[in-house]
């Protein structure tokens, strides 16, 4: 089983980047967060990787920029009704503090803005990670540095790029440009002004 790569980003597609590992090209399958903070192309990197094995499919690589991300894949997909796909869009609206925090608050809305993740199972998610180790850290020690920034960053930014979604922008484009906005503008600044830096970084 594959569990870490070190190696040269040699592609980045929407869903998969390809990297090479001493000539070895090893193709993994990340989120849209994941690949918008990979290096540029032609720069070392290490991905940590969950390998997974079907009959039909043969071995999928699935990989994260931290421990963290990879736990939080594998707990999510223990769920029922939580495949890779919809493990990967709950981490690209949910880094691992926050979904902590969200389960521990029991914040099934903010859950159900990952793509393909509906109300019920939304719910389901929720119950089922309270209380699990989902990070290093410890869900009340996040809370009490940082519950009230945290969510609203995650509120804005999640907005923004379902904004663009919604206007037809491609989602590893929309999260790019939206999360580059948040940066520039500060970790306080609301959906309406971010879109509109997006919506200017496109446009160049």
């Amino acid at each position: 089983m594959i569990g870490r790569l070190r190696g040269v980003v040699a592609e980045v597609a929407e869903e998969d980047a390809l990297i090479d590992v001493m000539g070895v090209g090893y193709v993994v399958r990340c989120g849209s967060r994941t690949l918008s903070r990979l290096p540029e192309i032609g720069e070392e990197t290490v991905v940590h990787v969950e390998s997974q094995w079907g009959e039909q499919t043969g071995l999928k690589l699935y990989g994260f920029l931290s421990r963290d991300e990879r736990r939080a894949f594998v707990l999510l997909q223990a769920i029922q009704g939580v495949g890779p796909k919809a493990a990967l869009s709950v981490l690209d609206v949910l880094p691992p503090a926050e979904l902590a925090a969200a389960a521990a608050r029991d914040d099934k809305a903010v859950v159900a803005r990952a793509q393909g993740v509906g109300p019920k199972l939304a719910a389901r998610i929720v119950a089922e990670l309270k209380d699990k180790p989902i990070h290093d850290g410890p869900v009340a020690a996040f809370h009490a540095t940082a519950a009230a920034p945290q969510p609203a960053k995650a509120s804005a930014t999640g907005e923004a790029v379902a904004a663009l979604l919604g206007l037809g922008v491609a989602e590893i484009h929309a999260r790019r440009v939206v999360e580059a906005a948040a940066v520039r503008l500060g970790e306080e600044t609301e959906a309406p002004a971010l879109i509109k830096a997006a919506l200017q970084e496109l446009g160049r």
